[in-house]
């Protein structure tokens, strides 16, 4: 009797395959999301000038609840008619999707206002889960690409404040922090650009590695948090508390909406790239009313909002391994590292610059994801004005924030900290409006 057949192949979504493949298949999503999942926390964190202890709980509960989350993705639960989770190969993590946002509030009102907005956002993703059939039509590539590219572009001061020490620090603008940052960039780079395999897929964390150890060769490395943090550590209950403050709670709600829609896209590019189908209404369904429960539940922890991490699709549709225990086994280990606050701690005494250095490669890529969304649409003039006009108010408005000023504040907090906010609104409201563009066919024309 051949003693393999006891195992599932790691190209079959069920089963559990040798423990000796999954390993290493895990180890290869984990170290493509880690970096991400917890330099959204350290972001905010930075912006609401949380320091010590309560920064290392907020990156102790984005590891916890990402890897919960992937799991309830992967393995799902039901009640009555409605099931969580999609039983598809896809991984969690705390997404750069909200960090805008979030950083305005957090500056604003602090981390119990974003907390308080996120189950707001949860409460409506949920929703959009339940009623996908009918909110989809709405969202069009056209109309996510427009969001994802305003993401991006979005970030690239968080990136540059970041490469250059910190807006708050010191130091902020000094040749060391600049040579840091650009030395963890070229890193990146030179992987993404000149290797293959394990060292490309792991080259954001390669090149922190690198500019981790240049920053201490420069003296920018402290390492006291991690003398006082204990070696297990469960998340705590409302620790930051919950503040429900109206213009936070629609402006998380307004983005919450979006990346449901947009969480169709990674699992269409999962079943499609690594299954040959599309997914089923039951399956996205599943996937986004789960979405919206975990994130209600995880803000009563501290994490911030979760979502769908393409890095880790992109993994699936290139190799073709969908079985979920793979998957299991990476949130498996992203829950023990969040259970071990010494570890969370390591994390927070990495320098800015070299986040920075790290993550500006990140946001192109968020940026230029949401351009490959837009051209899958013919480009014609009522198309490009969408995406010009949408672009141009959102970025416009949210660097003249100032213009506002005569409204009252909320308005400002809703439309002139973020602008994904008014993008979306923006885009979608011409989708409908403008007259479609009556194609003609190339024999007609002749």
């Amino acid at each position: 009797m051949n003693k393999d057949k006891q195992y599932a192949s790691i190209f079959e979504l069920d089963g559990i395959p040798k423990f000796s493949q999954a390993l290493p298949l895990a180890i290869q999503h984990l170290v493509a999301m880690i970096v991400g999942c917890v330099t959204p926390a350290i972001i905010v964190a930075g912006a609401a000038g949380i320091e010590g202890q309560d920064r290392v709980i907020l990156i102790q509960a984005s590891l916890v609840f990402s890897a919960l989350s992937t799991l309830l993705q992967l393995f799902t639960i039901g009640f009555k008619n409605i099931r969580l989770g999609a039983k598809l190969p896809v991984i969690m993590g705390v997404s750069f999707a909200y960090v805008p946002s979030m950083q305005a509030i957090a500056g604003d009102f602090g981390i119990a206002a974003i907390l308080g907005a996120q189950i707001i956002g949860g409460i409506v993703a949920f929703l959009v889960g339940l009623f996908i059939d009918q909110i989809r039509k709405f969202f069009p590539p056209l109309i996510a690409g427009t969001v994802v590219f305003t993401i991006g572009l979005s970030l690239y001061p968080t990136a540059i404040n970041y490469m250059a020490g910190g807006a708050s620090s010191p130091a902020y603008g000094s040749w060391e922090n600049w040579t840091v940052a650009l030395f963890t960039l070229a890193v990146v780079t030179a992987l993404n650009h000149f290797t293959k395999g394990f060292m490309k897929l792991a080259s954001i964390l390669i090149g922190m590695v690198a500019g981790y150890i240049m920053a201490i060769c420069f003296g920018m490395v402290d390492f006291s948090s991690i003398g006082t943090s204990a070696w297990f550590q469960l998340p705590a209950l409302m620790h930051f508390g919950l503040e429900f403050e109206v213009s936070s709670c629609v402006a998380l709600g307004i983005l919450f909406a979006i990346n449901a829609i947009q969480a169709i896209g990674d699992f269409s590019a999962t079943t499609s790239g690594g299954m040959d189908r599309q997914p089923t209404n039951a399956e996205l369904k599943g996937a986004i009313t789960g979405y919206g429960i975990c994130n209600i539940i995880s803000a009563l922890f501290g994490c911030l909002p979760t979502a769908t991490y393409s890095q880790n699709v992109g993994i699936v549709t290139t190799t073709r391994v969908i079985n979920r225990c793979v998957l299991g086994l990476t949130a498996v280990f992203m829950l023990l590292a969040g259970l071990v606050p010494k570890f969370s701690a390591l994390l927070t005494t990495i320098p800015q610059c070299v986040l920075g250095g790290a993550t500006v490669t990140v946001f192109a890529s968020i940026a230029m994801t949401g351009i490959k969304l837009v051209m899958t649409e013919n480009m014609n003039f009522r198309n490009t004005s969408i995406v010009g006009l949408a672009a141009a108010l959102g970025m416009g408005v949210c660097q003249a924030s100032a213009s506002l000023a005569a409204f009252p504040a909320w308005v400002t907090t809703i439309f002139g900290k973020s602008p994904v906010v008014v993008s979306t609104i923006v885009a979608v409201a011409l989708n409908i409006i403008l007259p479609k563009v009556k194609e003609i066919p190339l024999n007609d024309a002749k």
